[in-house]
């Protein structure tokens, strides 16, 4: 396995799909940390975590701004992956109006992951 391997994204791990969104939404616990607003959802039964990002249109009329902070959730979540226990659903809410540096969604992010990974 390669070095830089263990922090990729497969498809997989990106959560799709009516029925399991809906199960995390009715079902999953909320929080938030800092820039984020997180739901989340244990025990799925399987060996790896899946995520869902959304930043709200509302805030941001442009998909290039859209793209942008979506793509800085991911990698922060990418790099931190680890510390999410195998079988988690989380989705990821972006909250600020303005587009936050990727230091700063990092910190968010970790705090986030440790807020989940300690229910």
């Amino acid at each position: 396995m390669a070095a830089g391997a263990v922090h990729t994204l497969p498809k997989k791990e990106r959560l799709s799909g009516r029925t399991d969104i809906s199960r995390l939404l009715d079902k999953g616990r909320y929080g938030i940390a800092s820039c984020l607003k997180y739901c989340y959802l244990t025990g799925t039964g399987l060996p790896y975590g899946r995520i869902l990002v959304s930043v709200p249109k509302r805030h941001f009329k442009r998909a290039v701004k859209r793209n942008l902070l979506k793509r800085r959730i991911r990698e922060s979540y990418r790099t931190r992956k680890e510390l999410l226990a195998p079988g988690t659903d989380v989705m990821f809410i972006y909250q600020p109006k303005e587009i936050l540096s990727y230091p700063e969604i990092c910190s968010a992010m970790e705090t986030a992951l440790k807020d989940i990974s300690a229910e």
